[in-house]
Protein backbone atom coordinates (compact mmCIF):
# COMPACT_ATOMS: atom_id res chain seq x y z
CA UNK A 1 0.00 0.00 0.00
CA UNK A 2 1.52 3.57 -0.63
CA UNK A 3 1.29 5.94 2.71
CA UNK A 4 1.22 8.71 -0.41
CA UNK A 5 -1.56 7.66 -2.17
CA UNK A 6 -4.43 10.06 -2.70
CA UNK A 7 -7.66 10.40 -0.57
CA UNK A 8 -10.86 9.18 -1.96
CA UNK A 9 -12.58 11.97 -3.71
CA UNK A 10 -15.37 12.16 -1.09
CA UNK A 11 -15.92 15.17 0.49
CA UNK A 12 -13.42 13.54 3.54
CA UNK A 13 -14.96 14.83 6.44
CA UNK A 14 -18.33 13.52 6.22
CA UNK A 15 -18.46 11.78 9.66
CA UNK A 16 -20.36 8.11 8.58
CA UNK A 17 -22.60 8.01 11.20
CA UNK A 18 -22.77 3.83 11.17
CA UNK A 19 -19.26 3.80 11.89
CA UNK A 20 -19.41 5.73 14.81
CA UNK A 21 -22.18 4.33 15.80
CA UNK A 22 -20.18 0.80 16.15
CA UNK A 23 -17.32 2.72 17.82
CA UNK A 24 -19.42 3.96 20.44
CA UNK A 25 -21.11 1.04 21.07
CA UNK A 26 -17.86 -1.10 21.30
CA UNK A 27 -16.57 1.52 23.57
CA UNK A 28 -19.01 1.53 26.49
CA UNK A 29 -18.05 -0.82 29.09
CA UNK A 30 -14.38 1.11 28.88
CA UNK A 31 -15.86 4.46 28.38
CA UNK A 32 -15.44 5.55 31.68
CA UNK A 33 -11.73 4.90 32.82
CA UNK A 34 -10.81 6.37 29.63
CA UNK A 35 -13.50 9.70 29.07
CA UNK A 36 -11.70 12.28 31.14
CA UNK A 37 -11.64 15.33 29.56
CA UNK A 38 -15.22 14.12 29.49
CA UNK A 39 -16.27 14.19 32.67
CA UNK A 40 -13.97 17.86 33.22
CA UNK A 41 -16.16 19.60 30.72
CA UNK A 42 -19.34 18.63 31.51
CA UNK A 43 -18.51 19.06 35.53
CA UNK A 44 -17.29 22.69 34.03
CA UNK A 45 -20.46 23.27 32.32
CA UNK A 46 -22.47 21.97 35.48
CA UNK A 47 -20.66 24.58 37.04
CA UNK A 48 -22.03 27.25 34.88
CA UNK A 49 -25.79 26.05 35.90
CA UNK A 50 -25.09 27.91 39.11
CA UNK A 51 -25.37 31.31 37.44
CA UNK A 52 -28.92 30.33 35.16
CA UNK A 53 -32.21 30.76 36.95
CA UNK A 54 -34.38 27.54 35.41
CA UNK A 55 -36.52 24.92 36.97
CA UNK A 56 -36.87 22.74 34.10
CA UNK A 57 -39.66 20.32 34.26
CA UNK A 58 -38.63 17.92 31.09
CA UNK A 59 -34.83 17.99 30.10
CA UNK A 60 -32.73 15.91 27.31
CA UNK A 61 -29.31 15.02 27.14
CA UNK A 62 -28.44 14.84 23.98
CA UNK A 63 -25.57 12.52 23.34
CA UNK A 64 -25.70 11.21 26.56
CA UNK A 65 -22.98 8.45 26.51
CA UNK A 66 -22.63 6.79 29.49
CA UNK A 67 -24.64 9.11 31.88
CA UNK A 68 -22.23 11.32 33.63
CA UNK A 69 -24.16 14.55 32.97
CA UNK A 70 -27.44 12.63 33.55
CA UNK A 71 -26.43 11.99 36.85
CA UNK A 72 -25.34 15.18 37.26
CA UNK A 73 -28.48 17.23 36.10
CA UNK A 74 -30.80 14.70 38.21
CA UNK A 75 -28.75 15.93 41.40
CA UNK A 76 -29.49 19.42 39.94
CA UNK A 77 -33.32 19.34 39.08
CA UNK A 78 -34.39 16.66 40.98
CA UNK A 79 -38.32 16.72 39.96
CA UNK A 80 -37.24 17.03 36.09
CA UNK A 81 -38.13 14.23 33.91
CA UNK A 82 -35.61 12.88 31.93
CA UNK A 83 -34.39 11.67 28.59
CA UNK A 84 -31.12 10.25 27.48
CA UNK A 85 -30.41 10.29 23.91
CA UNK A 86 -27.65 8.15 22.05
CA UNK A 87 -26.51 7.16 18.61
CA UNK A 88 -25.37 4.06 20.88
CA UNK A 89 -27.72 1.18 22.73
CA UNK A 90 -24.74 0.27 24.71
CA UNK A 91 -24.21 3.67 25.74
CA UNK A 92 -27.66 3.82 27.15
CA UNK A 93 -27.75 0.48 28.54
CA UNK A 94 -24.40 1.55 30.76
CA UNK A 95 -25.91 4.47 31.61
CA UNK A 96 -29.47 2.97 33.06
CA UNK A 97 -27.11 0.64 35.41
CA UNK A 98 -26.01 4.05 37.28
CA UNK A 99 -29.34 4.52 38.33
CA UNK A 100 -29.69 4.36 41.98
CA UNK A 101 -31.80 1.52 43.36
CA UNK A 102 -33.48 3.61 45.28
CA UNK A 103 -35.16 5.65 42.29
CA UNK A 104 -36.24 2.20 40.75
CA UNK A 105 -37.86 1.27 43.77
CA UNK A 106 -39.89 4.28 43.98
CA UNK A 107 -41.06 3.86 40.06
CA UNK A 108 -41.74 -0.38 40.45
CA UNK A 109 -38.22 -0.79 38.75
CA UNK A 110 -38.57 1.33 35.96
CA UNK A 111 -35.41 3.53 35.39
CA UNK A 112 -36.56 7.45 35.70
CA UNK A 113 -34.34 8.34 32.85
CA UNK A 114 -35.92 7.76 29.63
CA UNK A 115 -33.54 6.05 26.97
CA UNK A 116 -33.75 6.87 23.73
CA UNK A 117 -31.95 5.69 20.65
CA UNK A 118 -31.61 8.33 18.02
CA UNK A 119 -29.38 10.86 15.99
CA UNK A 120 -28.99 14.40 16.77
CA UNK A 121 -29.87 15.62 13.42
CA UNK A 122 -33.21 13.89 13.57
CA UNK A 123 -34.45 13.92 17.36
CA UNK A 124 -36.95 11.40 17.85
CA UNK A 125 -39.18 13.83 19.97
CA UNK A 126 -42.13 16.85 19.94
CA UNK A 127 -41.66 19.98 19.17
CA UNK A 128 -41.81 22.56 22.27
CA UNK A 129 -41.30 19.11 24.54
CA UNK A 130 -38.35 20.29 26.37
CA UNK A 131 -37.55 23.01 29.07
CA UNK A 132 -34.03 22.25 28.78
CA UNK A 133 -31.29 20.78 26.67
CA UNK A 134 -27.81 19.56 27.87
CA UNK A 135 -25.05 18.08 25.32
CA UNK A 136 -21.82 18.00 26.24
CA UNK A 137 -19.27 16.74 23.56
CA UNK A 138 -21.85 15.48 21.04
CA UNK A 139 -22.14 18.12 18.41
CA UNK A 140 -18.40 16.91 16.70
CA UNK A 141 -20.17 14.11 15.72
CA UNK A 142 -22.68 15.53 13.27
CA UNK A 143 -22.86 16.65 9.82
CA UNK A 144 -25.08 19.26 9.73
CA UNK A 145 -24.21 21.35 12.63
CA UNK A 146 -26.80 23.96 11.79
CA UNK A 147 -29.48 21.25 11.05
CA UNK A 148 -28.73 19.64 14.54
CA UNK A 149 -28.78 23.21 16.54
CA UNK A 150 -32.21 23.68 14.62
CA UNK A 151 -33.45 20.71 16.28
CA UNK A 152 -32.36 21.89 19.53
CA UNK A 153 -34.50 24.42 18.55
CA UNK A 154 -37.50 23.00 17.64
CA UNK A 155 -37.89 20.40 20.98
CA UNK A 156 -36.65 23.05 23.37
CA UNK A 157 -40.08 25.31 24.41
CA UNK A 158 -40.02 29.12 23.88
CA UNK A 159 -38.46 30.78 27.19
CA UNK A 160 -36.45 27.35 27.43
CA UNK A 161 -32.10 26.97 27.30
CA UNK A 162 -29.98 24.82 25.49
CA UNK A 163 -26.29 24.31 26.96
CA UNK A 164 -23.36 22.32 25.39
CA UNK A 165 -20.27 21.74 24.34
CA UNK A 166 -17.88 20.85 21.46
CA UNK A 167 -14.85 20.83 20.15
CA UNK A 168 -12.89 23.88 18.21
CA UNK A 169 -10.65 23.67 15.32
CA UNK A 170 -7.40 23.42 16.96
CA UNK A 171 -8.28 20.45 18.72
CA UNK A 172 -5.72 17.90 17.95
CA UNK A 173 -4.13 20.06 16.20
CA UNK A 174 -0.93 17.83 17.00
CA UNK A 175 -2.21 14.65 15.40
CA UNK A 176 -3.75 16.67 12.50
CA UNK A 177 -0.07 17.81 11.61
CA UNK A 178 1.52 14.85 11.92
CA UNK A 179 -0.27 12.18 10.29
CA UNK A 180 -0.41 15.53 7.17
CA UNK A 181 3.00 15.19 6.68
CA UNK A 182 2.75 11.78 5.77
CA UNK A 183 -0.41 11.09 4.01
CA UNK A 184 -3.46 13.08 2.23
CA UNK A 185 -6.23 10.91 4.42
CA UNK A 186 -8.41 12.82 6.50
CA UNK A 187 -7.35 11.74 9.91
CA UNK A 188 -9.14 14.27 12.31
CA UNK A 189 -12.37 15.17 12.03
CA UNK A 190 -13.29 19.00 11.01
CA UNK A 191 -14.75 20.97 13.74
CA UNK A 192 -16.28 24.09 13.97
CA UNK A 193 -15.39 27.63 15.11
CA UNK A 194 -17.01 29.68 18.28
CA UNK A 195 -17.88 32.59 16.42
CA UNK A 196 -20.03 30.43 13.61
CA UNK A 197 -21.58 28.67 15.85
CA UNK A 198 -22.72 32.07 17.75
CA UNK A 199 -24.23 33.12 14.04
CA UNK A 200 -25.83 29.11 13.87
CA UNK A 201 -27.45 29.61 17.07
CA UNK A 202 -28.96 33.18 16.39
CA UNK A 203 -30.14 31.77 12.84
CA UNK A 204 -31.95 28.74 14.16
CA UNK A 205 -33.88 30.52 16.54
CA UNK A 206 -31.93 31.24 20.10
CA UNK A 207 -31.27 34.44 21.31
CA UNK A 208 -28.96 35.95 23.76
CA UNK A 209 -26.39 33.16 22.66
CA UNK A 210 -22.92 33.16 24.82
CA UNK A 211 -20.01 31.32 23.15
CA UNK A 212 -16.56 31.11 24.50
CA UNK A 213 -13.81 28.87 24.50
CA UNK A 214 -10.75 27.69 26.36
CA UNK A 215 -7.75 25.02 25.47
CA UNK A 216 -7.70 22.02 27.69
CA UNK A 217 -4.38 20.07 26.75
CA UNK A 218 -3.37 16.25 28.06
CA UNK A 219 -0.35 14.96 27.74
CA UNK A 220 1.30 11.46 26.98
CA UNK A 221 4.17 9.17 27.46
CA UNK A 222 3.78 8.34 23.87
CA UNK A 223 1.49 8.50 20.51
CA UNK A 224 0.22 5.04 20.69
CA UNK A 225 -0.99 5.88 24.50
CA UNK A 226 -3.07 8.74 22.74
CA UNK A 227 -4.53 6.76 20.44
CA UNK A 228 -5.54 3.86 23.03
CA UNK A 229 -7.53 6.91 24.82
CA UNK A 230 -9.00 7.60 21.44
CA UNK A 231 -9.56 4.19 20.61
CA UNK A 232 -11.20 3.92 24.68
CA UNK A 233 -13.85 6.49 24.05
CA UNK A 234 -14.78 5.39 20.60
CA UNK A 235 -13.36 8.32 19.16
CA UNK A 236 -12.42 6.09 16.19
CA UNK A 237 -11.60 8.24 12.65
CA UNK A 238 -15.11 8.06 11.05
CA UNK A 239 -14.75 10.44 8.09
CA UNK A 240 -15.38 9.34 4.57
CA UNK A 241 -11.72 10.42 3.58
CA UNK A 242 -10.32 8.22 5.83
CA UNK A 243 -7.62 5.56 5.08
CA UNK A 244 -9.23 2.35 3.89
CA UNK A 245 -7.69 -0.26 6.06
CA UNK A 246 -4.37 -0.20 8.19
CA UNK A 247 -2.00 2.04 7.96
CA UNK A 248 1.36 0.31 7.35
CA UNK A 249 4.55 0.08 9.87
CA UNK A 250 6.77 2.61 7.91
CA UNK A 251 3.97 5.21 7.35
CA UNK A 252 2.91 5.01 11.13
CA UNK A 253 6.87 5.03 12.49
CA UNK A 254 7.16 8.39 10.59
CA UNK A 255 3.58 9.88 12.28
CA UNK A 256 5.34 9.23 15.33
CA UNK A 257 8.50 10.84 14.33
CA UNK A 258 6.63 13.64 13.51
CA UNK A 259 4.54 14.08 16.59
CA UNK A 260 7.97 13.60 18.62
CA UNK A 261 8.75 17.12 17.45
CA UNK A 262 6.11 18.46 19.62
CA UNK A 263 7.35 16.79 23.28
CA UNK A 264 7.87 19.57 25.92
CA UNK A 265 10.43 20.01 28.04
CA UNK A 266 9.12 18.50 30.60
CA UNK A 267 9.16 14.61 27.99
CA UNK A 268 5.89 14.56 27.43
CA UNK A 269 3.45 15.09 24.59
CA UNK A 270 0.67 17.44 24.21
CA UNK A 271 -2.77 16.81 23.04
CA UNK A 272 -4.44 20.09 22.69
CA UNK A 273 -8.54 20.28 22.88
CA UNK A 274 -10.44 23.65 21.60
CA UNK A 275 -12.95 23.41 24.10
CA UNK A 276 -16.38 25.52 23.14
CA UNK A 277 -19.06 26.30 25.46
CA UNK A 278 -22.15 27.87 24.53
CA UNK A 279 -25.74 28.26 25.89
CA UNK A 280 -28.72 29.98 24.74
CA UNK A 281 -32.65 30.70 25.67
CA UNK A 282 -35.04 29.87 23.08
CA UNK A 283 -37.03 32.67 21.39
CA UNK A 284 -40.48 32.92 20.43
CA UNK A 285 -41.16 30.78 16.71
CA UNK A 286 -40.44 32.80 13.69
CA UNK A 287 -42.90 30.67 11.84
CA UNK A 288 -45.80 28.45 11.97
CA UNK A 289 -45.65 24.75 11.74
CA UNK A 290 -47.01 25.59 8.12
CA UNK A 291 -44.36 27.65 7.16
CA UNK A 292 -46.08 30.98 7.67
CA UNK A 293 -44.11 33.48 8.94
CA UNK A 294 -45.36 34.25 12.37
CA UNK A 295 -46.33 37.99 13.19
CA UNK A 296 -47.59 39.53 15.93
CA UNK A 297 -49.70 42.12 16.46
CA UNK A 298 -50.20 44.53 19.86
CA UNK A 299 -53.08 47.17 20.71
CA UNK A 300 -51.89 50.43 21.05
CA UNK A 301 -52.60 51.95 24.07
CA UNK A 302 -53.42 56.13 24.21
CA UNK A 303 -52.41 58.89 26.76
CA UNK A 304 -52.17 55.97 29.40
CA UNK A 305 -56.42 55.79 30.09
CA UNK A 306 -57.79 52.56 29.78
CA UNK A 307 -59.26 50.91 26.53
CA UNK A 308 -62.63 50.18 26.26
Amino acid sequence: MNPTANPPATEPHVIDKRATRTSFSRAATGYDRAAVLQREVGDRMAERLDYIRIEPSRLLDAGSGTGHGTLALAARYAMAQRVALDIAPTMLRAALAKEPARWRSLLGGRPRTLPVCGDLERLPLAAASMDMVWSNLALQWVNDLPGALGEFARVTRPGGLVMFSTFGPDTLKELRGAFAEVDGYSHVSRFTDMHDIGDMLLEAGFVTPVVDMERITLTYASLPELMRDLKAIGAHNATAGRRQGMMGRQAFARVVAAYERFRTADGRLPATYEVVYGHAWRGEPRRAADGRAVIRFERARSGGGDVR
